[in-house]
This record gives C-alpha cells, structure tokens and sequence, in this order.
C-alpha cells in the first residue's frame, strides 16, 4: 500500500457484515466477561470496574498512538469497552441504588452530552471523520458510554421491565432490524443510523450474555461464566483472523 492510499484510511474498520458480527459477539463477551470478574471471582462491582477501566485507557493509548488500522488492536479496545461497561452499570444500578431505570437515564445523558459535545467541537460525529487524536478521544468516549447504557438497558428490559431475557433479545433484535431496513429503504442519516444500532447491539449482547451464564431458575442457560468467555473469545479471534477487514475511507 503506497503512502498515498494510506493517508486515505482511518483506524477504524470499515463498517461491513463482520464488524456487526464480531460487535454483537465483543458485547456478548463484555457482558460474561464482566461478570466472571465481578461475580464468579468476587472481586466485586468497583474493583471489577477498577481492573477493566485501567485495560480500557492503555487499550485507548495503544489505539491512538498507532498509525494505521490494526484489527486485533482495535477489537481489544472494543472488547475492553464492553467489560467496562458491564461493571460500571452493575455499579451504578446496584451498588448506588439508583436502579436500571435511573442507570439507563443517567448513562443515556451522558452519551447525548458526549456526541453534542464532539459535535460542536469537530463539526461531525460521522466515523469516517475520525483522523485525529481528538476526534479518537470522542469516539472511544462515546463508546464507552454507548456500551455501558446498553449493558443497563439491556438489564432494564430483561427484568425491570419483565420481558426476561430471550424476551430482550427478541426486542432488540427486531428494533436492530428496523435499523436495517431504514438503511436501505430511507434517507434517515447514515450516522444516525450507526450510533443507533452501535447502541442497540450492546443490550442485545447483555441479554445474551446473561441467558447462557444465568442460572435454569432464573430463565438462563447456566452456562460457566468461564466457559461462555472463553468460546466468545475463541469465535472473536477466528472471525478477526479468517476475514479480512479494512481500514475505513476518511471523510475528505
């Protein structure tokens, strides 16, 4: 690749068929992943949060220091985003007793605040802007906040809400679905469209999460926490290595 093609490229992969795959397969990781470390190994809510955070600020480092696209590289940020997110929304609904509805409103506030903020900062929040060190700082930002509301909605709709969580996953897929048919059958803004389903996909990877490691009595499928990870992991690294991802265009 000459020098030319690659001042084109971002660091973020093209958005295609597999990056929805292995998005919806990191979520589903965060969330078993979360919940071995804060539950199975009872380090607990905050301490979880603690060791997940930490590998999500040098996975940022890594990511933005970097100069070109490095799958692996960017899928380990993804996945640290994922776990933090699942911890932090444990905490915040439970261990502060504000409760899904009350996480969900918070964590949803938070991620408004960050896309207006990036927004009137950079001018667009459209990810084939993001080619610099500032607009990477906004986007990582966003998507922490995007996947810690979604762990927390994912939380609401499966037991707040009463609909369990093969109920959730029926949700949210169908509304993934009409994300799909939006894209090719409107004009509603592509960028809308992205974040929208970038946010979905993570409740419906909670749901999952919890359906196999949660216990037969409470509607799962008793999955070891320890066993669900690690085959998510095993199917994230297959997807990543046997397809071939790009570098998405920048937006000139």
């Amino acid at each position: 690749m000459n020098r030319t093609t690659e001042e084109g490229l971002s660091k973020v992969p093209e958005v295609t068929l597999i990056f929805w795959i292995i998005k919806i397969a990191a979520t589903t990781l965060g969330e078993t992943g979360g919940d071995t470390v804060s539950m199975s190994m009872n380090l607990g809510y905050l301490v979880g949060t603690g060791i997940f955070a930490a590998l999500f600020v040098v996975s940022v480092i890594f990511q933005i220091s970097a100069t070109r696209f490095h799958p692996f590289m960017y899928w380990t940020t993804i996945v640290a985003t994922t776990t933090v997110g699942t911890t932090l929304a444990d905490f915040a609904d439970r261990s502060l007793g504000i409760g899904y509805a009350g996480g969900t409103s918070l964590l949803f506030t938070l991620l408004l605040a960050s896309l207006l903020i990036w927004y009137r900062s950079l001018g667009s929040i459209s990810v084939d802007t993001v080619s610099s060190p500032k607009a990477e700082v906004f986007y990582w930002l966003t998507i922490m906040f995007s996947q810690t509301l979604g762990t927390a909605l994912g939380d609401w709709t499966a037991t707040t809400a009463g609909l369990g969580y093969v109920g959730g996953a029926m949700v949210f897929s169908a509304l993934l679905a009409l994300i799909v048919a939006a894209y090719y059958w409107t004009n509603i803004s592509r960028t809308l469209l992205f974040w929208t389903a970038f946010v979905l996909t993570r409740p419906l990877g909670a749901v999952v999460g919890d359906f196999l490691d949660k216990p037969l009595s409470a509607g799962g499928l008793a999955v070891s926490r320890y066993t669900a990870s690690a085959v998510l992991l095993v199917f994230i690294v297959a997807c990543i290595w046997l397809v071939p991802q790009r570098a998405a265009r920048r937006a000139h």
